[in-house]
């Protein structure tokens, strides 16, 4: 399964999660089947409130997943149409993250649990 994780940094499984996705300058791709991490650079990281275009962001990247702390209803309904869900968390690290995931310690993320603005976090 390949995951998305919003990052400050594309430094891999020790990049810092970053609060909101679509505000993030990176993406860290993990691929939970061969353990291979990728940075890809947030392609629409500066975007008016409500108009994150997601699978745009990840620069044509495909994604199984996304693991957030915050995210729009806008990205968050793009994601979903496209059969990609998106997991809420309150991690430091992609590494923390994948892990929880492979813990199953996650829930996905449901429409009254989105964002409101991009200042909310």
């Amino acid at each position: 399964m390949k995951l998305c994780i919003p990052t400050l940094a594309g430094q891999g499984l020790k990049s810092t999660v970053s609060p909101h996705f679509g505000g993030a300058p990176y993406f860290i791709i993990v691929d939970t089947d061969n353990n291979a991490v990728e940075a890809v650079q947030n392609q629409n990281e500066h975007h008016a409130h409500g108009m994150c275009h997601p699978l745009k962001s990840l620069n044509g990247k495909l994604i199984d997943a996304v693991i957030c702390s915050g995210i729009g209803a806008g990205a968050l309904n793009k994601l979903n149409q496209a059969g990609i869900k998106v997991y809420k968390t309150n991690g430091e690290t992609v590494e923390e993250l994948v892990n929880n995931f492979k813990s199953e310690k996650m829930e996905e993320m449901k429409p009254d649990q989105v964002c409101r603005s991009h200042g909310c976090h």
